[in-house]
């Protein structure tokens, strides 16, 4: 098993976290995949980089975009780009990740095409983006994927498919829903009281993510709603 230690709390949270169910499945899930991922890398869309302990490639750059949703204080940002050019030359990089981003980019295969672009032949892509997640960094949340849409834009812009995964599952979506929607409008009637929001949050969402946990595996494991989308792509042409 991969070494979580590198990881901030924020991006891998215990039960007692209201986003644990979405944050844990999709750290396990990257974990899967960035084994794949070799040479010079880029993360598109890096913001604070919180995945990068993870990864033993040969150099990481990180490229992100100035957005007034998304301020980047405390990040390190290697290099922006403009929302539609990333300034590198055609082929530069051997892997590219990117976590989280897509559901933010309107011109979605402008850039995918773009990404293709700066990445070498056969090279590698490891993309999450959320499927079933509140509205967030508003006003630049602009798409919820399926995983069609997904297989779609990739296969069109010169990639092939290697691995296509979703995490979580249809009971695990609706306790991470609720539970969000109690952090979010019901916790702040007690915000004001620090020992009843500690116990509030510590029972509240310990509970919901345990009965998520056990209802997942004992109901239909279905999959046709679902937290994250994972894809691992390979540039063909």
């Amino acid at each position: 098993m991969m070494d979580y230690k590198g990881i901030a709390t924020e991006f891998n949270p215990g039960l007692t976290f209201p986003n644990y169910l979405t944050r844990n499945r999709l750290l396990n899930g990257i974990a899967k995949y960035i084994p794949l991922l070799k040479g010079e890398l880029m993360d598109f869309g890096c913001g604070a980089k919180p995945y990068q302990s993870l990864f033993t490639v040969r150099k990481y750059v990180g490229v992100d975009y100035e957005s007034p949703g998304h301020p980047h204080l405390n990040e390190e940002i290697d290099v922006y780009y403009d929302g539609k050019h990333i300034p590198f030359e055609d082929e530069h990089f051997d892997s590219v990740f990117t976590s989280e981003v897509f559901e933010h980019i309107f011109n979605l295969d402008e850039i995918i095409k773009e990404i293709n672009r700066v990445m070498k032949t056969d090279g590698l892509i490891l993309m999450t983006c959320p499927f079933s997640i509140c509205e967030h960094e508003v006003p630049n949340d602009y798409a919820r994927y399926t995983s069609f849409a997904l297989k779609y834009f990739f296969e069109k812009n010169g990639f092939e498919i290697i691995h296509q995964d979703k995490t979580g599952n249809s009971v695990e979506v609706v306790f991470q829903l609720w539970t969000m929607y109690i952090h979010q409008h019901i916790l702040p009637f007690i915000k004001n009281i620090p020992i009843l929001r500690s116990v509030f949050k510590l029972v509240t969402y310990s509970v919901l993510n345990c009965c998520a946990i056990v209802l997942s595996k004992i109901l239909p494991n279905r999959k046709d709603l679902y937290l994250n989308n994972i894809i691992v792509a390979k540039k063909i042409n």
